[in-house]
């Protein structure tokens, strides 16, 4: 029995209770938690493990090789533009290049045009300016050369009476009569119409200076000098101003850059007048106030014409009588100063003539070419006297060459001087 009951125990008796989870007392630890949270230090998170250097490096390449292609990419922009703007430059540049050389051919087109009109009109008006010269002494020559009469010493008083009294002058005359002599002595002569074609050939000769002269009249075409500085003296009334407007139009139209300059400052209106013909030219002209020095007027146009490239400039001057000698020592200031502005300058001295005063005009033209070295002359007035004869003894006396004759009141009037073409005129 009692084993029974010990065995009764036995079964009833429970085993060790589970251990229960306790929560974290809100509290502060106790002593002996604390003492053992200092006996017992926290762990620390273990350092990250290092990069390896093979990455390191291959990142380094990374970078390098972006950074080289972002520099290339900028240099192949930059060189992209710049061919850009090369290729826009040079288009721009031959488009220039194509309207300036269009502009200049079409330029040239119209000045041979208008120089082709002009030498037709002119051609057409020189012999009809010669009518009245040809009326007069020419008239009585070809009396004295028709009939087919024999050459003999009453023909040749009649010949020494018709040119003696012309407006060639004693000196030409002589000559003329003297060669024809010589011929007839020669037996050279056989009848009139001979002795015709004979002052025909020495007139010629005269009128081109034995050969000196050009037969088409380039001789008045601008020389090479730039600018060509062009001194124009004259009388008052010899159509200087005038002259100078025509000359301007013809240079201008035939594609040349002219300056005027008013260096007539005490003639009244001289200014007013050529500033007119240089409105209806179209070119630039040089003014200074009345009564100014004309040696200063001329001196900054020619510096003008220097700064500007100017082809031509064209100076007037003050007319000046050539008995006058103060006046013409002004005439020789100008001409000096003119030097100081451009080397060479004046380049060419044009002497203006009115053919309607005969045998003064010779010694208008004797006395201008020794004060100042005259290179060319300009006949004004043909068209208006049976005196056109003094051409013949200009060239002969001072060997003068003449560049321009104006038959008319038109710009096409005033036409370069050609010795064949005047002689054929005289002479038709």
């Amino acid at each position: 029995m009692a084993a029974g009951v010990r065995l009764a125990r036995r079964r009833r008796a429970p085993g060790p209770p589970a251990a229960r989870p306790t929560a974290e007392p809100h509290g502060p630890p106790t002593a002996p938690a604390a003492r053992e949270t200092r006996t017992e230090p926290r762990r620390k998170a273990p350092p990250p493990a290092p990069v390896a250097e093979a990455d390191r490096e291959a990142d380094e390449a990374r970078k390098k090789e972006a950074y080289r292609q972002k520099k290339e990419a900028e240099h192949e922009e930059r060189e992209r533009r710049r061919l850009e703007r090369e290729e826009e430059e040079r288009l721009a540049r031959e488009a220039a290049e194509r309207a300036a050389r269009e502009e200049a051919e079409a330029r040239a087109r119209a000045a041979a045009e208008e120089h082709r009109k002009a030498e037709a009109e002119g051609g057409k008006t020189l012999a009809a300016g010669l009518a009245k010269t040809r009326s007069g002494f020419m008239a009585r020559l070809s009396g004295l050369f028709g009939g087919g009469r024999p050459v003999d010493d009453s023909v040749l008083a009649e010949l020494e009476e018709v040119l003696f009294t012309a407006d060639i002058g004693v000196k030409t005359a002589t000559h003329l009569l003297e060669s024809a002599r010589e011929k007839v002595r020669r037996r050279e002569l056989s009848d009139a119409g001979r002795l015709r074609a004979v002052l025909r050939e020495d007139i010629a000769r005269i009128l081109s200076l034995d050969g000196g002269a050009t037969a088409d009249g380039a001789s008045g075409s601008p020389g090479p000098a730039r600018p060509w500085v062009i001194m124009v003296v004259g009388v008052n009334g010899s159509g200087k101003t005038t002259t100078i407007g025509k000359l301007a139009a013809r240079l201008n139209a035939a594609g040349h850059k002219v300056l005027l300059a008013a260096g007539d400052t005490f003639r009244a209106a001289a200014g007013e007048q050529l500033e007119v013909w240089a409105g209806r030219v179209g070119v630039p002209i040089v003014r200074g106030k009345d009564g100014a020095d004309p040696a200063s007027v001329c001196f900054e146009a020619v510096q003008r014409g220097v700064a500007e490239k100017a082809d031509v400039v064209v100076c007037d001057t003050a007319g000046r009588l050539h008995t006058k000698a103060p006046l013409m020592e002004q005439l020789k200031k100008v001409k000096r100063v003119m030097a100081k502005a451009a080397p060479g300058a004046p380049h060419e001295v044009l002497l203006v003539l009115d053919a309607t005063n005969g045998q003064n005009a010779i010694a208008q033209a004797r006395q201008f070419h020794e004060a100042l070295g005259v290179t060319g002359l300009v006949l004004t007035k043909l068209d208006g006297t049976a005196k056109g004869g003094v051409v013949i003894g200009i060239c002969d006396e001072l060997h003068l060459p003449v560049r321009y004759v104006g038959v008319g009141e038109t710009v096409a009037d005033l036409r370069p001087f050609s010795p064949a073409e005047f002689v054929e005129a005289l002479f038709a």
